[in-house]
C-alpha cells in the first residue's frame, strides 16, 4: 500500500489558479472565435454591405485597437467609431487602391485586402499598431470576405440550376396541352375551363419564384396537376396512379424536384412507345427517410445511358434529372441522390430517398 507523503507549503501545487488560467484561456478562445463569426455574417454582403461598420467594431475589439476602418473599392470607409483627428483616411486608402501595397500616413497603418488574388477592399488601423495585429486582423477580415464570396456563388449557382428546371418545361408538352383546351371549348366547355385552371396552376408553380424549399404536399399538388395536363394530351395512352402517405406529406424538399422525374417519365418513356403505358408515383415512409419513387413501363434505356444521364453528360433532354441528382446531394449528402432502376425494354424506375428531417431544411 502506498504510502501519502505531504509536501511542503512552499512546493504545494497552486492548483485553484491553474484552474483559473485555464479557464480565461478557454473563455478567451471562445470569445474570439465568436467574434470572428460575427464578422464572418456582417461581411456576407462584402465590404459595400450594410454590416461594413459592425464588422469594424467587433475587429476593433478584437485586436484591441481604438480605431479600425474599413473600405470598399469604391474608398467609402466606415469606422469602428469617430477617426482620428486630423487623420486623411480617402487619401490613404486612394493611395493603397492604386499601388495595391500597405501604407502609412497621418497616424494611421493601411492594408490592402484580397481575396483569391483580388483586390477587394482596404483596412486601416490607428498607429502605431503592430505589423502582426495588422496582419491577423486583416487575415481575419480577408477571410470573412472569402466566405461571403462562396455562399454567393452557391447561391446563384442554385439560381442558375433553377433556372435551367424551368427551361426544360416542353414548348411541346405546353403546345399541346393548349391545343387540346382549345379544342374542348365548345364541345365541352366545363373540362376545358377546368383545364385551363390546372394548366394556370402548373405554369405558377413551375415558372414563379419561389423559396429554397417546399412540402411534398406541395410537389405532389404539382404532379396530379401535371398529369391531369397530360392525360388530357396522351388520353387513354396514359394510366398514372398516384399513392402518398399522409405522414410524408409535411416533409419539407428542395423545390421542383418530383415534376421533373414525372416529366421524364412521360417524355421518355411512355410518348415514344405506340401502345398505351403506365406511370406510378409512389411516396412512403421508411424508417426515419421518406422514399418515393417514379416508375413507368415505358421505353427503359441502357444502365451505362442512364450513369451517363445522371453524370449530365446525357445531352439537352437530360438536364432535369441530373439536375435533381446535382441538388439532392448538395443538401443531404451522397447518400441522398436518385437511384435509377433501368433496362432497354424493361420501363424505368427512379428512387428518390431523403430524411425526413434534416437541419436547416425548413419551408419559410
Amino acid at each position: 500500500m502506498g504510502v501519502l507523503v505531504p509536501l511542503p507549503a512552499s512546493r504545494t501545487p497552486a492548483f485553484g489558479p491553474v484552474r483559473s488560467w485555464r479557464s480565461r484561456r478557454r473563455t478567451d478562445a471562445v470569445s474570439v472565435l465568436a467574434t470572428s463569426r460575427g464578422i464572418t455574417t456582417d461581411l456576407k454582403d462584402g465590404l459595400s454591405g450594410d454590416g461594413a461598420q459592425r464588422a469594424a467594431r467587433r475587429l476593433e475589439r478584437l485586436l484591441g485597437e481604438p480605431g479600425v476602418a474599413l473600405s470598399d473599392l469604391r474608398g467609402s470607409v466606415v469606422w469602428s467609431s469617430s477617426p482620428p483627428d486630423g487623420a486623411d483616411a480617402d487619401e490613404l486608402v486612394r493611395e493603397i487602391l492604386h499601388s495595391e501595397t500597405p501604407r502609412q500616413g497621418a497616424g494611421l497603418t493601411g492594408v490592402p485586402l484580397h481575396v483569391r488574388d483580388e483586390l477587394a477592399g482596404v483596412m486601416l488601423v490607428r498607429a502605431p499598431a503592430s505589423k502582426r495585429t495588422v496582419r491577423e486582423g486583416a487575415r481575419l477580415v480577408m477571410n470573412a470576405l472569402e466566405h461571403g464570396r462562396l455562399e454567393a456563388s452557391a447561391g446563384q449557382a442554385a439560381e442558375a440550376e433553377m433556372r435551367a428546371l424551368r427551361a426544360e418545361i416542353s414548348p411541346h408538352f405546353v403546345y399541346n396541352a393548349l391545343t387540346v383546351i382549345a379544342s374542348l371549348v365548345r364541345t365541352d366547355p366545363d373540362r376545358a375551363c377546368d383545364l385551363m385552371l390546372d394548366f394556370a396552376d402548373y405554369t405558377r408553380y413551375s415558372l414563379a419564384r419561389h423559396g429554397e424549399y417546399t412540402t411534398l404536399a406541395e410537389e405532389f399538388r404539382a404532379v396530379e396537376t401535371y398529369l391531369a395536363l397530360q392525360r388530357a394530351v396522351l388520353g387513354e395512352r396514359l394510366r398514372v396512379q398516384v399513392r402518398v402517405a399522409p405522414e410524408v406529406l409535411a416533409v419539407a424538399v428542395p423545390y421542383l424536384v418530383l415534376e421533373p422525374l414525372v416529366e421524364n417519365a412521360i417524355r421518355h418513356g411512355i410518348e415514344p412507345r405506340p401502345e398505351a403505358g403506365a406511370v406510378h408515383v409512389r411516396g412512403e415512409a421508411i424508417g426515419n427517410d421518406c422514399v418515393i419513387s417514379v416508375e413507368d413501363d415505358g421505353m427503359g434505356m441502357e444502365p451505362d445511358v442512364a450513369e451517363a444521364i445522371l453524370a449530365g453528360r446525357g445531352g439537352a433532354d437530360s438536364v432535369g434529372l441530373a439536375n435533381v441528382d446535382r441538388r439532392l446531394r448538395h443538401v443531404y449528402g451522397d447518400w441522398y441522390g436518385l437511384v435509377v432502376e433501368t433496362a432497354a425494354g424493361a420501363g424505368t424506375r427512379v428512387v428518390v430517398r431523403i430524411p425526413r428531417f434534416q437541419p436547416g431544411v425548413v419551408v419559410k
